[in-house]
Parts: structure tokens; sequence; C-alpha cells
């Protein structure tokens, strides 16, 4: 007969209900998987669109930005979008969220090399930015000795000054010149005529390590490529220092300058609800116009997955008790995290080096703070057979982890509902073991008493299970058990009664002899025979002794004594039969009042001196010391000797236990010695226990006895 026992039950169920969670979750994995590869062909396709919008329109793109081999940072503008016009009043403030984008000019940017010098004689930190119809810039300059242009001079070069070469939209290069007077407003001059130019306006501002310079003019004025340089005049030297941007003396040598696109700003914003961020960058990776907010661009797959309110009682349990507890495994998209790419000049990765080169790529990266997944889209824009630039698209996963924790919160509550079925069964088929197992616990505990003596038998079941044959097995062995308990407990009675007849008789035979002439060889062996017989009378008293104790302890009276009066006095008794050299006293001098039986805590204290004494080394002292900790007696017996064997420290004081070798065996010894002390201690409420001391040099019992309250 085919029987499916307790194990296999609860294997066979656990199984089951642990491969429901298990397969829905690789099923939800999976989807997962699909809809960002789907998500990942989307995009691709967003960037095809707009790059075929984007295709053969030469107009949209300044020829002058893809003529150069390089773009050189610091030498090559690139006009950040402000988001909001800057105040020209020389205290920067406006600047400050920009901060991270000033290029820092040093003696790297002399148009003579000087090796000596250094950043306290001339240096300067730039920026240039865009917002609406203006170009910014500012110059945070450090100089060690400002020289304002005279007041009653018409010269304009010999003193600190700005100077500007830009390339009008015409193809002209224009040179001009700002000069302040003093702090303030400034306007700049035509290098050539010295004639005010009044669409360049600026501010002027001295500080404690030089000045600054804020300056505003129309984009009308700008073509593609645009220098500054900083003019140093010091009163002391006779040629000034020139730190530029580029090289203003040859036109050809002057860098570029890039404004983001208005006509491509304005296509891209028809791709603005797209769930996407959208750039475009040019051959040389800068970026020409930006559209969307990474933070906002979870995707199509988020659309119409937004928390709706509970409108039933369910969506309402569903909602404050199980979605907490979900998302403590789950994890939440997060909107707020760090974006490295919201103002940037120019744009680098894989993805986008391979649309330069013709192939449509995508990539995925993690935000630096770790709470987002960005995927990358990238698709070249053509004109005339040659990559005039790429479109680049973004989103963040979180539309797909929105929609996939949407398939998890269902998951779970199907496999909640499930798991709630399984408990309810599986409570009541473990609740029907249980009950049966402690039913069986409770008669293997009333078949056996507190000292392990058989008190009774275990009433089996005719289950055919496990618990079934468990508890016929402990019955059977209860019953064996019964049978040799009793056998060893009237086994040293039967002894002790038995041997103390013979005993008797050859102890008598022997001085009755001793009393008669004997050779002296035969007096030699009517020695060793008495001597034989005195032990066999001691090993009868020892097996009987445990016995008497356990019956004294039944019948004995408690009274109150004085713990530190009874053991003073033992000591006491002790040192004049051993003599006071061997002991080492340590005793708690006010009265400790116990309840129990003095006598007892006296044959307790011998067991554990002549234990100590026997096992001492020899020229060292056994330690006996008494006191109080908190409401507590305690007793400490240390001997210096062997230590305790590993694995008997806890069963020392069980009986018939001995640790003792053939050489310490000088009397007769069956280990009921520490069983005593132990019987003594539990009938006084307290604890024994023996330990090797800590460096090995001998062994300390302490015992622990509950002090009377007054």
């Amino acid at each position: 007969m085919l029987r499916f026992g307790l194990r296999s039950k609860f294997i066979l169920l656990s199984c089951f209900l642990f491969l429901l969670p298990w397969l829905g979750y690789e099923y939800v994995w999976e989807m997962e998987k699909f809809l960002r590869q789907g998500q990942e062909k989307t995009l691709v396709g967003t960037t095809r669109a707009l790059a075929t919008a984007l295709h053969e329109r030469p107009a949209l793109f300044d020829s002058q930005t893809n003529f150069l081999d390089q773009v050189v940072k610091g030498r090559d503008l690139y006009a950040y979008n402000l988001s909001n016009p800057i105040q020209l009043d020389g205290k920067l403030a406006d600047w400050q969220p920009y901060r991270a984008l000033f290029w820092h000019y040093d003696k790297r940017y002399l148009q003579r090399v000087n090796p000596a010098h250094e950043d306290a004689d001339l240096a300067f930190s730039h920026m240039v930015g865009k917002y609406e119809n203006y170009l910014y810039a500012v110059f945070e300059v450090r100089d060690s000795s400002l020289v304002y242009r005279a007041k009653n001079t018409l010269s304009i070069t010999r003193n600190d000054h700005l100077q500007i070469m830009l390339k009008t939209p015409e193809g002209e290069f224009k040179h001009y010149v700002i000069a302040a007077r003093q702090d303030g407003w400034v306007n700049a001059f035509d290098a050539i005529s010295r004639e005010p130019v009044t669409k360049i306006q600026g501010y002027f501002q001295s500080t404690e390590t030089g000045y600054n310079i804020e300056l505003r003019f129309p984009l009308s004025m700008l073509g593609n490529k645009l220098g500054f340089a900083i003019e140093d005049w010091d009163d002391d030297k006779v040629e000034p220092q020139l730190m530029s941007t580029s090289n203003l003396l040859n036109p050809n040598d002057i860098g570029s300058v890039l404004v983001p696109s208005p006509e491509i700003n304005r296509i891209l914003k028809g791709m603005g609800h797209s769930g996407s961020r959208i750039w475009v960058v040019d051959s040389h990776h800068r970026v020409l116009a930006q559209a969307g907010s990474i933070h906002h661009a979870d995707g199509v797959w988020a659309d119409g997955l937004t928390d709706k309110p509970a409108t039933t009682w369910w969506q309402q349990f569903e909602r404050d008790y199980l979605h907490p507890l979900y998302y403590q495994i789950l994890t939440r998209p997060e909107n707020e995290f760090i974006d490295t790419l919201h103002d940037v000049a120019a744009m680098q990765g894989t993805h986008i080096a391979s649309a330069l080169n013709g192939k449509p790529a995508s990539s995925w990266r993690l935000t630096p703070d770790s709470k987002a997944v960005i995927l990358s889209a990238a698709y070249p824009i053509w004109i005339q057979d040659k990559v005039i630039g790429a479109v680049i698209a973004e989103e963040t996963t979180n539309g797909v982890r929105t929609l996939r924790n949407k398939s998890l919160e269902k998951l779970f509550n199907v496999i909640l509902s499930v798991m709630l079925v399984g408990t309810v069964t599986l409570f009541f088929f473990a609740s029907r073991i249980s009950s049966r197992i402690r039913r069986l616990r409770d008669n293997a505990e009333q078949a056996i008493d507190a000292q392990g003596r058989i008190t009774g038998k275990i009433t089996y079941t005719d289950s055919n299970d496990e618990i079934g044959d468990l508890s016929r097995s402990f019955a059977n062995i209860v019953s064996r058990l019964s049978g040799y308990t009793d056998y060893l407990e009237n086994m040293s009675s039967r002894l002790s009664h038995e041997l103390r007849t013979p005993v008797a008789v050859v102890r008598s035979s022997l001085e009755n002899l001793q009393m008669q002439p004997q050779s002296e060889f035969s007096q030699k062996y009517l020695a060793r025979a008495s001597e034989g017989v005195e032990r066999l009378g001691k090993i009868i008293t020892t097996m009987s002794e445990a016995t008497r104790l356990e019956q004294s302890i039944q019948n004995v009276e408690a009274e109150t004594f004085d713990l530190t009066q009874v053991i003073t006095g033992c000591m006491q008794g002790y040192q004049i039969t051993y003599g006071e050299k061997l002991f080492n006293l340590s005793l708690y001098e006010s009265p400790l009042p116990l309840r129990g039986a003095p006598e007892f805590i006296a044959q307790l204290l011998d067991k554990l001196i002549n234990n100590a004494l026997e096992f001492k080394s020899p020229d060292s002292q056994v330690t006996v010391s008494l006191a109080k900790n908190e409401q507590h007696a305690i007793l400490k017996i240390v001997n210096q000797g062997p230590l305790l064997p590993e694995g008997l420290v806890d069963h020392i004081f069980d009986s018939m236990v001995s640790v003792r070798t053939q050489e310490h065996q000088q009397q007769p010894h069956l280990g009921l010695g520490l069983y005593i002390v132990r019987l003594i201690c539990d009938y006084h409420e307290g604890q024994v226990k023996a330990e090797n001391i800590a460096d090995d040099s001998g062994v300390v019992f302490t015992v622990s006895l509950p002090i009377k309250q007054r």
C-alpha cells in the first residue's frame, strides 16, 4: 500500500505554494524584458521620425560648424541656454547656477609664453550664454594691478581692457574694445575707428582680486566665430600681457561659437509631448537644440498608469495595507534623480559616435545616484549623402518599471489569496498534527519524573503515519527503560544488603585471626585483607549515601540559618584537620540568612573541599571565598591543578560521573560526590557550576544560593 508520510505531504504542499509566485515572477520578468526591447525600438523610431524632418535642410545647420577638424574646449565657445536674462551689475549673482560651466584661462592662454607667470598676475574665468535674442558674456578677472583708462586721454588700449573679435553673419570680421574709466556701465568701441558701439552694453566692477565684466549684445551681430582677449597693463611694466580665448591677431585662428538653433528648437517643440527628451547635435557632438525634461521622459508605457483614487473598499484596503507591504520588496520609480546631461555643450557616447558614422544605435546607462536607468537612441541626419549631425532621444525606464509594478501588484494579490487559502488549510492540518504531538509530549513527560525515573506508560495510537510510529516507539522505549531503571534503582540497595553480611563475617574472622599469634608473613597478608574489607565497607556506604540523601531531602524540615557561620565553622575544622597553610580564605563577615538545612550545606562543602584537595597540585593552596552579589550568596572553591576534560563540564554533576585518573583514585569512588552537591543546591533553590580558570591553571566551582529576605 502506497503511503504518503507527513514530510512528503508538507513538501508537496510547500512546493505547490512556492511554485506559483516563482512562475508568476518569471513571467513578469520576461514581460519586462520584452517591454524594454519594445521601448528601445520605439525610441529609435522616434529619432528616425525627427531625423527625417531634418534631412536635406542645410539652412537649419551652420555650415561653418562642420568645417573644423576638431572642437577645442576653451577656444571654440558654446552659448548655453539661460533660464533668465542676466542683470548687468558686475556682481555675478545671476551666473551662480552656471558656475560649473565656467572655463578657466591661465598662462596656457597667454599670447606670449611666460613661464614665470602666476594666476595672481592675470587669469580669468569666462562663459557665454543665450537668452532670447541676446548673447551674454561674463569675465571674472584676476589682476594684481588694475589700470583704468585715463580720463584725459583718447587712447583706449594703453590700459586694462577687453577685446572682442567676431565674424558677422555677412562674413565681415569686427574688432571691439571695452575699456573702463571707472566702475559702472561701459560701452564698446570700434578698435579701428574708435567710435562707440551702443549695441554692446556692459558693466565693469572692480574686486579685491581684480575685476568683473558682464556684457550683452544682439545675436544679429554674431556669425559663427567669436573670440575674447584680456589685455593687462601694469604701471611698472612696459609690455602688456595678452590672454585670449583664441588668437585674435589672425582672423583664421579665431575660435568658433555655437549658438543653439532657434529654428531646430521650434521643430523639437512639436516633439515635446512624445514622452522623451530630444537632442540635436552637429558632427562635432555639439548641442544645437534640446527639448523636453528627462525627469518626465517615461515613454509611452507610462500613459494611463497614474494612480487613481480608491473607489471601493478593496482598492482602499489594497492602497493602505497591501501596497506598503509589496513595496518593501518592489522599488518605486524615482522622478527625482541626478541628471548630468541637463545642460551640456557636447554629448558623448558610443551610440552618438555610431550615429555620426551613419548607423543608428542605442545604449543604456545608469544615473550617477543609481536611481534611474536611461535609454538613449541616436539617428543620423543626412545632407547630400553626408552626416551633418544626429538626433538623440532619451527616456527613463520608469514607465516600464511602473507597468511591471502594476503587474506584480496583481500577481501578489492572486498569490496572497492562494497563500491565504493554503495557510488556512495548512493551519488546520498542522493544528491536528501539533495536537497529536503535544499529547505524545505530555505522555512522555508524565512517564518520566524530574529525576529521570519511569513513573508511567505512554499510550500509543494505531495511526498509520510517522506520529503513530513515533508513539509506538516511545511506548516501547519507555517500557524497556522502566524495567532497566527498576533494576538499577534496586541494585545498590540489594548489593549493599547482600554484601553487608559477608563483609561482616569476613571482618570478624580477620579480627579473630589477628588476635591469634601469627607469623610476620601471615600478619602482612592479614593486614592487606583488613584493608580490602575496609574499602568494601566504604563502597557499600557510598552506594547507599545518595539514596539516603534523597530520602532525607524529602523529609527534612527547612529552617533559617546563617550561611556565613556554617561556612566559617566548617573551614575552621578543615584548617585543624588538614592544616591552615592548605587554604586561602576570603569569607563574608556579615550574616547571610539562608532557608534550608545547615547540615546539608556542611555536606556540600565537605564534598567540594575533598574534591579540591584531591585534585590540587602539590605546594598549592585551595582558595575558598564567600561573597554577596545582590540577593545571592556566592561560594567559590578554586584549586590549582588538572583541568576539566572538554565535553564533561556540563555533565560533571550527573550521577556516576567521574573524571579521576588512576593516580587520583586514592579512595573508592563511584562518581556520586558532585551529584550529591547538585542535589543539595537544588534543595536550596541554588545553582552550581564548574569551569576551568581563564589562564588554564586549575578549576573553580561556583555555588550560588538565594538569600532569605528579611
